[in-house]
C-alpha cells in the first residue's frame, strides 16, 4: 500500500534525508520517500499492519525532529 504525506516544520534537506533512513528501518515499510522541497512524504509499506506501522512512523518523526508534524493527504 503506498499513502503520502504532508510534512510540515522539516529545516533542512539533511533532516529529511535522516528521517528517511530511520523510516526505512521500520518492519512494514517497503520504501519511504521525503523530499524537503515539496513538503511531502510517500510511504510504501504492509497494509496489513498500516495503523501499527503509521504510529511507529510518528513516533520515529517526534524523536528526530519534533517540530515537525505530518497529515495524510
Amino acid at each position: 500500500m503506498s499513502s503520502k504525506f504532508k510534512i510540515k516544520g522539516l529545516d533542512c534537506a539533511n533532516c529529511a534525508s535522516g528521517l528517511e533512513r530511520a523510516i526505512q528501518k521500520i518492519d512494514g515499510i517497503k520504501s519511504a520517500n521525503i523530499s524537503f522541497m515539496t513538503e511531502r512524504m510517500v510511504l510504501e509499506y504492509d497494509e496489513n499492519n498500516e495503523d501499527e506501522i503509521i504510529k511507529k512512523v510518528k513516533k520515529i518523526i517526534k524523536k528526530e525532529e519534533p517540530d515537525v508534524t505530518i497529515e495524510k493527504i
